[in-house]
This record gives C-alpha cells, structure tokens and sequence, in this order.
C-alpha cells in the first residue's frame, strides 16, 4: 500500500509543470483521423487530432481533459509526437505499461520522461489515465492509415 511520501512523489513539482504545459493542446483543423478516449474508473477524457504520411505523424493535436498524471503523460506524447513513427508510439505504450505494472525499464527515446511517471506504480486506479493519450493516438494511427488506402 502506498503511503503519504509515496502519493508526494507520485504528483511531484515535474509531473505537475508537465500537466501545466501540454504541448499541441488543441485539436488541429481538417485531420485525417480524430479519435476521443475515456477512462471509464476516473472519467479523464482525451481526444487527439492527427495526420499520418504512412511513416510518421506530421500533425498533431489535442484536448486534454484528465487528472495530472493523464495530463502529464499526454503533456510527454505531445512533446515528441510530430515526426514520431507508429512503431514508436507503440513502443512507448508497451514500455510505459510495462513500467507501470511492473519494474519495467525506462521508455526508449525520445518518450523517456515518462520516466518521471514511475511513482504511479501502485495507483492502479491511474493507469488508465495516463494510458490515454498514446491509446488514442495509435487509435487516430490505424484511422488514417485506413484513410490512406485507395
């Protein structure tokens, strides 16, 4: 069970200026694909807008409607989400889910703040939250890649 230090750690000065500064905050005009996700447990909400060239998203937007820790790993994506290519994006969910139910490593780059979420560890009730943000952008992924198709 966590304790008080813990539940400190858990909204840290870094975690709380990463939900302050989201990057790409706004949904962008005309996307290829538009996808809203819902954490059912806490209701955090998050709608990522993009467009994808077949190899790497080269818009990208979102609306952010969740607690810190939702905040703060969507604040991560958006900060390296221009330019990313799916299996990164991928690779950062995998990494990051492993980090929160286990000892996972730290998340390759560039998503290696997520680092930075380690403490919610024993919050399963947040994972879902911070899950989110790279849930619907590899949701929005799939939605443009069928788009794509002739």
């Amino acid at each position: 069970m966590p304790d008080d230090s813990d539940l400190i750690a858990l909204y840290s000065n870094q975690i709380l200026a990463l939900a302050a500064d989201i990057p790409h905050a706004e949904l962008i005009e005309k996307p290829m694909a538009q996808v809203r996700k819902r954490a059912p447990l806490c209701g955090s909400n998050v709608a990522v807008s993009l467009d994808f060239d077949g190899e790497r998203i080269t818009r990208f937007g979102q609306d952010v409607k969740a607690c810190a820790l939702g905040q703060a790993s969507a604040s991560i994506l958006g900060a390296a989400a221009i330019g990313a290519s799916e299996a990164q994006i991928i690779t950062a969910r995998d990494q990051l889910l492993a980090l929160l139910k286990g000892d996972g490593a730290t998340p390759s780059a560039p998503f290696e703040r997520y680092e930075i979420l380690r403490p919610a560890r024993g919050y399963k009730n947040r994972h879902a939250s911070i899950m989110l943000a790279l849930e619907a952008t590899l949701e929005a992924i799939a939605q443009a890649k069928k788009m794509a198709q002739p």
